[in-house]
């Protein structure tokens, strides 16, 4: 919140912390508002329609605005103040990403750009359940000069909370392209990812952080497909528990209407 106490306005949405942060954000100087998470698309596409001003910049509870960034923000505003026909309808923003206390400068993560500086009527998140960026069907969007510090790492049980909740997302989002959980998502998948990020985006040149980052993306594409997997073994289970109960169901009709004995014209 430091990073941006230079904006018109700090707007926090909290998801009904237990912890002293909505209090601690209000003396801060930020408007604070509750709203139940769902997901990260959700409850940002729900907040962006509150914001007071039309240009809306977000930026994650694990992420800092420079002063060379801020002034870069702060120009292109008093630019678009002044009706100059060059500022465009939203700004991608690079991340300066670090790990386990280490600027990751590779493996795949050189390239990490999220559009967050937009207007506000115009820009809004994709409909999925993790990693969705904003998009401006009408609008024309360009990319900033510098980067933000995106701080991904507290200790590995923080991290691994976090892990097992996106995968899980990651999962749904799968669902509807992957009708059906083949070996090969489980074996393959995983391996090309690590090829990807390890040796085609030279994450071995970030040393033994490297190697945990895209040893940890393999998992993470291994869990994705087992946790959708088991949702596709549930629902087929669940589907057949359904057929037999339906066919047990439609012989015992049929016994019940069988005739017991002789009919009788009278």
């Amino acid at each position: 919140m430091a990073s941006v106490a230079w904006a018109d306005e700090v707007f926090v949405v909290d998801s009904f912390s237990s912890d002293p942060t909505p209090e601690l954000a209000r003396e801060a100087g930020a408007r604070v508002v509750q709203h139940e998470y769902v997901n990260s698309a959700t409850q940002k596409n729900w907040a962006i329609p509150q914001a007071a001003h039309e240009w809306v910049l977000i930026v994650d509870a694990d992420e800092r605005i420079t002063p060379d960034l801020r002034d870069e923000i702060l120009e292109i505003l008093e630019r678009d103040a002044r009706g100059d026909g060059a500022v465009l309808d939203g700004y991608r923003i690079g991340r300066l990403n670090h790990f386990m206390g280490r600027r990751v400068r590779y493996c795949g993560w050189q390239n990490d750009t999220c559009l967050r500086l937009f207007r506000r009527d115009l820009g809004r998140y994709q409909d999925r359940e993790v990693h969705a960026d904003i998009e401006i069907p009408t609008g024309r969007v360009g990319r900033l000069r510098h980067k933000m510090p995106h701080y991904t790492f507290v200790s590995f049980d923080q991290y691994m909370k976090k892990f097992n909740q996106y995968t899980s997302w990651a999962a749904l989002d799968r669902a509807r392209r992957t009708p059906r959980v083949r070996w090969h998502h489980l074996a393959l998948r995983p391996l090309g990812r690590f090829f990807k990020q390890y040796v085609l985006k030279r994450g071995f040149l970030d040393g033994q952080v490297g190697l945990v980052v895209c040893g940890l993306a393999a998992f993470s594409v291994f869990m994705k497909y087992a946790k959708l997997y088991e949702r596709q073994q549930g629902s087929a289970e669940r589907g057949a528990r359904s057929a037999e109960e339906a066919m047990r169901n439609a012989e015992c009709g049929m016994r019940s209407r069988r005739p017991t004995g002789p009919s009788h014209l009278e």
